[in-house]
């Protein structure tokens, strides 16, 4: 077991000492610093509107990493909020915008990750981000009107006489011109059961030239479903952006509300979150080592991934409720409970699922035919994937390392020190292997987890009724004291299967939620895709784009 060392105890001090290279920089250019810690592992910089753009310049002078951006209205103003990740801390940029003028300067000429985020908060907040390099719509279809913005407070859930959405024939593709140069429109509908996506090639022969994606035909209005509701709501809906990270989206919930509810989590229920998280990036992965072996034509792998990830899934519905661990994780605790002849049987599963895998890996990477269609296929350079903030194993194919688990560690990964897997080529093979690594590695972790577990007699944190009673305490605390305090929300982190998770939460003085944004690894994946295509030929696309295999879902909010 390792340990990793965490934060100095006394907050206000870590922030001073990791912030102070930021201050010096802003200083340099008269721009005043008040750092305040956020909560462990992030600071929070508030800003005069006209330095939004200067202090991200600084930030990228010092290689941070931009991670998300989203904004939050209020009566009288709205909040802008940028999440960066520089000197192993997050720091979390803000500025007010006063009604009516809701425009601010575009980060995306420093870091072009914030684009599509920028555009979706255009798209449903009504703010401008001025001298952007594409501010086209986003999110928006043909759902509203010009003016409409289904974010805001006063706009209605469900409009009356809402009519069927006409379709958004007239999209400003970006053009390559040539006469050689074709167009060829894939998508939003599939040949098979996924989600809809349009991507709009143009090629020479069979060399793709440029690929533009098109997303947001799903738009579920997760942000607007997610006002009003209690704590506990919210957690369900969590669990439902995107169903194949069930787990990862309900923790970072979770942590987000414990943490603007101030609720104690006791160490065990750490480790049995922890268990169904590795459960999650195993059953994902196993199911994508098959599926990319399929895309090439080598069908065996896919047939034994799909076995062994059917069984793995039924065991989760045996022993936690759920195939894909849904409604798993609740405030505070989890919804189930391990008993020592379960852990025995989770233990001999694990034993015989590695066993197994172990025997398909070797077949995998025995068969030369395959390395010969994935090497060299689908590159993402390392500069390219820095660029554009990629994440979990885009990022780690790539040699650029991102991993919430070890950067700022949570419980239980205080613990437990995952391994710091990365590769170097940045192909599709190099994605497959990555995934590899992961689940001997999560296989790894489930086993020391389990061993704590056996040892560990600790009862859970609290039950739903005590939630429900510290919910209630918490709001008549925030309405006798300040009203103010319900203007800052909380952030969690979580080390997802794509890689990091970020969710944003912030509930009113009656213990409501004001605001939700979970900004799903796939926002920061999804155009790594576009980056990595290029120069390949056609027929490889579907083997590219299920080595990145972003989530549809995930974005379409």
């Amino acid at each position: 077991m390792t340990l990793h060392t965490s934060n100095p105890n006394n907050p206000v001090q870590a922030a001073t000492i990791w912030t102070q290279p930021i201050a010096e920089n802003l200083q340099k250019l008269g721009i005043k610093s008040d750092f305040q810690p956020h909560s462990q592992w992030i600071s929070r910089l508030s800003l005069n509107r006209s330095d939004w753009l200067t202090v991200a310049e600084v930030l990228r002078s010092l290689e941070a990493r931009f991670s998300a951006l989203w904004a939050d209205e209020f009566p009288e103003y709205a909040e802008v909020l940028c999440l960066y990740f520089v000197e192993n801390h997050y720091l979390l940029v803000t500025t007010k915008i006063c009604t009516p003028e809701l425009h601010l300067a575009s980060i995306t000429t420093v870091f072009p990750a914030a684009n599509r985020m920028e555009r979706h908060t255009q798209d449903l907040l009504g703010i401008a981000f001025n001298d952007s390099p594409d501010d086209r719509r986003w999110t928006r279809h043909r759902a509203w009107k010009e003016k409409e913005y289904p974010l805001r407070q006063h706009f209605p859930l469900q409009p009356e006489a809402q009519k069927p959405t006409p379709a958004d024939s007239h999209y400003p593709f970006f053009q390559t011109q040539g006469s050689a140069v074709y167009e060829i429109p894939v998508g939003p509908i599939h040949a098979g059961i996924i989600e809809p996506g349009h991507f709009r090639f143009q090629a020479v022969g069979e060399t793709i030239l440029n690929i533009e994606e098109r997303l947001g035909y799903t738009h579920k209005g997760i942000e607007k479903l997610a006002v009003g509701r209690s704590p506990q709501d919210l957690l369900k809906l969590a669990a439902r952006v995107s169903g194949d990270s069930s787990v990862a989206h309900s923790w970072a919930a979770a942590k987000a509300l414990e943490s603007q509810l101030n609720i104690q989590v006791d160490n065990k229920v750490h480790l049995l979150r922890a268990l169904i998280c590795e459960r999650e990036r195993i059953a994902n992965h196993v199911g994508d080592i098959g599926a990319i072996c399929n895309d090439v034509g080598f069908t065996f792998p896919h047939q034994q991934c799909a076995r062994m990830r059917e069984l793995w899934q039924r065991q989760q519905n045996l022993v936690f409720g759920h195939r894909l661990l849904m409604d798993c994780i609740t405030l505070g605790d989890v919804s189930f409970s391990l008993e020592d002849a379960q852990l025995n049987k989770l233990q001999n599963e694990a034993f015989d699922f590695k066993k197994d895998f172990s025997q398909l890996i070797q077949i995998i990477q025995d068969y030369p035919s395959l390395e010969d269609r994935l090497a060299n296929t689908g590159t993402l350079p390392p500069i390219t994937a820095k660029q554009l903030g990629c994440l979990g194993y885009v990022a780690k194919a790539s040699r650029f390392y991102v991993d919430v688990r070890i950067d700022t560690p949570y419980p239980p990964y205080h613990m437990f020190c995952p391994d710091k897997i990365r590769h170097k080529t940045g192909d599709v093979m190099s994605r497959l292997q990555v995934r590899v690594d992961e689940v001997r590695d999560s296989l790894r972790l489930i086993e020391e987890i389990l061993n704590c577990l056996k040892s560990d007699t600790a009862p859970c944190a609290i039950s739903g009724d005590q939630a429900a009673d510290l919910i209630e305490e918490k709001a008549s605390h925030q309405s006798s004291h300040s009203k103010t305090s319900s203007n800052i929300g909380s952030i969690g982190l979580v080390e997802a299967w794509r890689g990091e998770l970020i969710c944003y939460i912030r509930l009113d003085a009656d213990g409501k939620v004001c605001r939700y944004f979970p900004r799903d690894p796939s926002w920061l994946n999804w155009p790594a895709l576009e980056a990595l295509l290029d120069g390949n030929i056609v027929p490889d696309f579907p083997v590219c784009n299920k080595s990145v295999n972003a989530s549809y879902s995930g974005v379409d909010l």
